[in-house]
């Protein structure tokens, strides 16, 4: 598949506008939140656990992870981002998180940057996924693009990810979804690793997790409202007065991440599935994990100490780790799995 430099430039330039407008405008969601807030854990005075000895540690896609946390997809194509890469995947390797890369579709148009998503001599052991844009399996990609990422990154398994309302909003955007869960369910049976499904921030519903499942998908990332509106974000780089109040009217538009998560685990108890979308803090991860999810995935928090230094990094992904862990504790439980199957996150009244 030909793309022209134009076209290729112009997904590079995107990509850098993306980076510099999650770190410099306030693109966060205004009014609606995560839904975790609605949660609370009941305080355990007397734990009876000795701190050292709880353990976070999980496997997800059967590979195992020191503790429950995915860093999120966020990036690629720029040199900028090749050291935000470089620098979220050494933390990955040191503390065995799992991460994902940007949507590597700027990679396939142009080669060239391929170098800037291609992390695994950084982190030989991690759990790592590959990304493309479910959309473009309308846009002339199929099985092939999609095992050149899988290659590219020597990765784990392959994110598609969709982003509707994105597209509305960003300037000469892909917006014809007919027919993709179709192609979807093909790609999951010839592609051979695992396939995830995730959005971007606007929220999967038990509805539409239901015919995900029905077409293959390995695992949902919930991708919730309620942390980085990519509405606001493309509305920041829109060319036109439509498009940028287009973006500001469906700032608030997307279903929140509690509410992606207790819905899809009420109809689908053993789908492997992550909570992501406006978490912000360990808190946030082991109230998501006693909803029902899996792993939990951040973006922003991590974006924001890969651009500051590589040390501000590590000390996110201690403090996180230190987090989580202090809530088990303060919560009698001494693993993930005790505490998804107690009774110590209460739903707040009112």
């Amino acid at each position: 598949m030909k793309i022209s430099t134009n076209y290729s430039a112009a997904t590079e330039s995107r990509k850098a506008d993306h980076i510099r407008i999650c770190l410099e405008e306030d693109v966060q969601f205004r009014q609606t939140t995560n839904g975790l807030e609605r949660y609370h854990f009941d305080h355990c005075c007397l734990p009876e656990i000795d701190r050292s000895e709880i353990d976070i540690s999980t496997t997800f896609l059967g590979k195992p992870m020191n503790a429950p946390l995915l860093i999120s997809s966020m990036t690629g194509g720029t040199q900028e981002a090749k050291t935000i890469n470089t620098r979220l995947a050494k933390v990955a390797q040191h503390y065995r998180l799992a991460m994902g890369v940007g949507s590597q579709r700027v990679a396939v148009e142009n080669p060239a940057v391929s170098d800037t998503f291609a992390v695994r001599k950084y982190a030989p052991d991690i759990l790592l996924f590959a990304n493309l844009g479910a959309i473009q399996l309308n846009y002339s990609y199929g099985l092939d693009e999609c095992l050149r990422v899988v290659d590219l990154l020597e990765a784990d398994a392959l994110i598609l990810h969709l982003n509707p309302l994105q597209e509305c909003i960003q300037p000469k955007g892909d917006t014809n979804f007919r027919g993709v869960l179709d192609k979807i369910a093909t790609l999951c049976e010839k592609l051979p690793v695992p396939v995830i499904v995730k959005e971007v921030g606007n929220g999967i519903s038990a509805k539409m997790a239901h015919k995900l499942i029905g077409a293959g998908v390995t695992a949902i990332d919930v991708a919730g409202a309620g942390g980085t509106s990519w509405a606001l974000v493309e509305s920041e780089r829109a060319d036109n007065i439509l498009q940028r109040r287009l973006g500001r009217t469906f700032a608030d538009w997307g279903v929140p991440t509690a509410d992606c998560i207790t819905g899809i685990r009420a109809i689908a108890p053993e789908i492997p599935l992550i909570a992501s979308g406006g978490l912000r803090h360990g808190v946030d991860v082991a109230k998501a994990i006693a909803l029902g999810a899996d792993i939990a995935g951040l973006a922003m928090p991590f974006l924001q100490a890969a651009t500051s230094s590589e040390a501000t990094l590590y000390d996110l992904a201690k403090v996180l780790i230190a987090e989580i862990s202090t809530v088990l504790f303060c919560t009698g439980n001494a693993t993930l799995e005790q505490l998804q199957h107690s009774d110590s996150l209460i739903k707040t009244v009112g």
